[in-house]
């Protein structure tokens, strides 16, 4: 794991600037960094100073589909160090390090009831913002954190736990939520459709789970990439077909599992075919609402299984912190590129335009401290 150097931020309360650089979405495409108010804090609540952001695939759907009102700030993978705390808050002090998840749910509506804390209508409610409407907020200097995201959301950090590995601490959640919904038997043939850095995550969770995973890309490079973390065989989806090539990797039956950790359309019927009868296959990164093919035989007939799994679960908030903190897997050898706040446009492009070695893209508005991991 990468280890954090030390450093030096600014704690004092009184050293906290009035304004800041944020990353501010006006609209479809339109992102720029400003200028805007450092945002203020209210009883219960803390400003955390931010180091590192990741830029996630949601952020970038909102982006390119300008599916939101402007002005907002965006980013939800946020790690940093604590600034100011709001009067009543005793867990947490300035200078402390910690991760901030953005959802909360309430624990006792319908939804939470039945454990799909995804639909909580507390947990839409985004806690964190950095300005304007609550939307993350971790593309800022600084980010707000509310009160009941500081009860139950934020997470204080070892000292020897880099912000960067930290930082995939809610990604890892939404994860492991979706493999434990799959319920994997040790044996079970799996295939990960995309190895980008979720589908590399979700292949190294399976592979812990005790499965035999098979990636499939079409960058031969991100195949080498996932062998580094223990995803050993692979399909070259540019070069073989992937139904083809998994039935001839199980006995001809298809794969046990099928996950699929890109939003293209056309690879739900890829996946439901690449399935054996009786199979599951499972949509992890079709955020956007549409319309895709499919064929009702496979479901009703073949008894396939098509689900979904979205966002991060509270249940499993302690057991991926444990995972992500505890080193067992350096998820930060993801990272890619990491871009200063300056440069925040140029890593939104990249990171929505993925090249054959681009992986995690992080915003990094914490660079420039002094000791800062870079």
């Amino acid at each position: 794991m990468q280890v954090a150097a030390q450093f030096e931020p600014k704690t004092d309360a009184s050293a906290v600037p009035g304004q800041m650089q944020a990353v501010v979405y006006h609209g479809r495409d339109d992102v720029r960094v400003q200028t805007v108010p450092v945002p203020q804090i209210g009883p219960g609540e803390l400003l955390v100073r931010v180091h590192t952001c990741g830029i996630c695939g949601t952020d970038l759907k909102k982006i390119s589909t300008g599916s939101h009102s402007a002005p907002r700030i965006f980013g939800h993978e946020t790690a940093g160090v604590v600034a100011r705390v709001g009067a009543g808050v005793s867990d947490f002090q300035p200078g402390d390090r910690v991760v901030v998840f953005h959802h909360i749910p309430c624990g006792q509506c319908f939804y939470c009831e039945r454990k799909v804390f995804a639909q909580c209508p507390v947990y839409k409610k985004v806690g964190a913002t950095a300005g304007f409407e609550p939307s993350g907020g971790g593309f800022a200097e600084y980010v707000r954190v509310m009160d009941w995201i500081v009860g139950r959301g934020v997470v204080r950090l070892p000292s020897h736990v880099s912000f960067e590995q930290a930082a995939f601490v809610e990604p890892v959640n939404t994860c492991m939520k979706g493999i434990n919904a799959l319920r994997l038997r040790a044996g079970d043939n799996v295939l990960v459709i995309g190895s980008g850095p979720i589908g590399i995550v979700l292949g190294a969770l399976a592979k812990r789970a005790g499965t035999r995973v098979i990636a499939a890309d079409l960058f031969a490079e991100r195949l080498e990439i996932a062998k580094s973390f223990g995803v050993t065989e692979g399909i070259d989806a540019s070069r073989e077909d992937t139904v083809e090539r998994t039935r001839s990797l199980t006995e001809g039956r298809g794969a046990d599992v099928v996950i699929v950790a890109v939003p293209g359309n056309a690879l739900v019927r890829t996946a439901l075919d690449a399935a054996r009868p009786g199979g599951q296959v499972m949509l992890f990164a079709h955020t956007a609402r549409s319309e895709a093919t499919i064929d009702p035989a496979a479901i009703c007939v073949d008894e396939k299984s098509l689900l979904g799994s979205y966002s991060a679960s509270v249940d499993l908030q302690d057991e991926s912190v444990r995972l992500v903190l505890g080193g067992e897997i350096d998820f930060a050898r993801l990272v890619s590129h990491r871009f200063p706040l300056s440069a925040a446009v140029e890593a939104i492009h990249l990171a929505a335009n993925p090249g054959p070695r681009s992986m995690k893209v992080m915003i990094s508005p914490g660079n420039g401290w002094h000791g800062g991991p870079q």
